[in-house]
């Protein structure tokens, strides 16, 4: 969908068509939840602080986001998509993945297929939506991010490489800032030079996951299928202090408080966690997240809480002061599915598991707070605001 939140405030609010619209929290703290593109052309985008927003598009009209409506209007998207083909894989409340292969003989080309749907959206719902169509997803969700706004590119597959192989390294998906600074320095800037690289070259310099990965994806190959079982990829919380800090025992003990949620979280949907990560924004609101994967998948807090903080510990914060800090649990595997006794058993059955299984049975009779860590007595009166990011 095109600046989804935004499209649908507009519905109401016709009279602002074509102008710069920002919707999000009005305030000083506020955050930037969605803008049109009008308003994009300055440089406003989603996460961004209201502040800055308007220093950038002073001109910009504010709307406040009501997520009721998102959530029906995204109904009513998924439903267009499932009359077409029973294999939709949602990525987001906008964004979804369609397999059509049995819908041909049907209703047409792949690109009939994009019209109609194209068309049926915008009049059932009177929002616009750009469509990618390719052999995989991977570049399906390439030629849909090209195509934007309210377009539609099909990329047959003897014309894959064609379309991929120009387009600059961090087109590419698991290519951030950094990876791309540290492919640049090497000298490879588009797809193709990366293509053309030995893929043990790329494992030296990225790692040996990144590397074969990016290898692949550079010459067109993605395995996935169409996935329409509901898979959850994380589970996390982050806050935003009512005042910056950067003293680290008000960050450690934060950080107690998320492993604790999260933790919470992951053993109600009997999942456990290969990879545990945080998120720091500063009061420039430079952001930055750091990861480690653990030897075992963990639903203990305690394990968690330990990761999170020897990540903050690696950070050197100086004078620096912490504006948000967040936690998450990544790479998410049913509990019970490991391979073999974990390295960590002893440690997360060392009283931890069985006292936090104590402190979940507590909280489903008497409501969070009834049993707590001592280091969190005291802060029932949180003086930030609360996110709990969807799974």
């Amino acid at each position: 969908m095109d600046a989804f939140f935004a499209s649908v405030e507009l519905l109401d609010h016709p009279e602002l068509r074509g102008k710069p619209v920002i919707v999000g929290g009005a305030s000083g703290r506020g955050v930037v939840t969605s803008a049109t593109y009008e308003a994009r052309a300055y440089g406003v985008r989603s996460a961004m602080s209201m502040g800055r927003a308007m220093q950038l598009c002073p001109k910009a009209v504010i709307l406040p986001p009501h997520g009721a409506k998102y959530s029906e209007y995204s109904r009513r998207v998924m439903s267009i998509f499932r009359d077409v083909t029973p294999l939709v894989q949602p990525l987001s409340i906008d964004e979804a993945f369609l397999d059509v292969a049995g819908a041909r003989r049907l209703l047409g080309s792949p690109l009939v297929i994009a019209r109609s749907i194209r068309a049926r959206v915008l009049s059932e719902t009177g929002l616009t939506c750009s469509i990618g169509a390719a052999s995989t997803k991977f570049v399906a969700k390439l030629a849909s991010t090209r195509s934007k706004p309210d377009g539609l590119l099909v990329i047959p597959k003897a014309r894959t490489l064609d379309f991929l192989h120009p387009l600059p390294v961090d087109a590419l998906w698991g290519v951030g800032k950094v990876s791309a600074e540290n492919l640049h320095r090497h000298g490879l800037h588009t797809v193709r030079d990366l293509a053309n690289t030995p893929p043990d070259t790329l494992r030296k310099w990225l790692g040996n996951a990144a590397g074969s990965h990016l290898h692949e994806l550079s010459w067109g190959r993605d395995p996935r299928h169409v996935d329409t079982r509901h898979i959850e990829k994380s589970v996390g919380h982050e806050n935003t202090f009512s005042h910056d800090t950067a003293d680290r025992d008000t960050l450690r003990r934060e950080l107690l408080d998320q492993s604790e949620r999260v933790a919470v979280r992951l053993r109600r949907g009997g999942w456990e966690s290969r990879t545990i990560s945080i998120k720091l924004r500063y009061s420039d609101f430079t952001t930055i997240t750091r990861a480690r994967t653990i030897a075992e998948p963990t639903d203990v807090a305690r394990r968690i809480y330990e990761t999170t903080t020897a990540l903050l510990d690696e950070q050197e914060l100086g004078d620096k002061r912490i504006r948000l800090i967040g936690v998450r649990a990544e790479q998410l595997v049913h509990a019970g599915e490991r391979d073999s006794l974990s390295l960590w058993d002893e440690a997360d059955n060392d009283g931890w598991r069985d006292a936090e299984q104590v402190m979940d049975a507590a909280t489903e009779r008497f409501g969070r707070g009834a049993i707590l860590p001592a280091r969190l007595l005291g802060r029932r009166d949180r003086l930030y605001d609360t996110k709990a990011p969807e799974a």
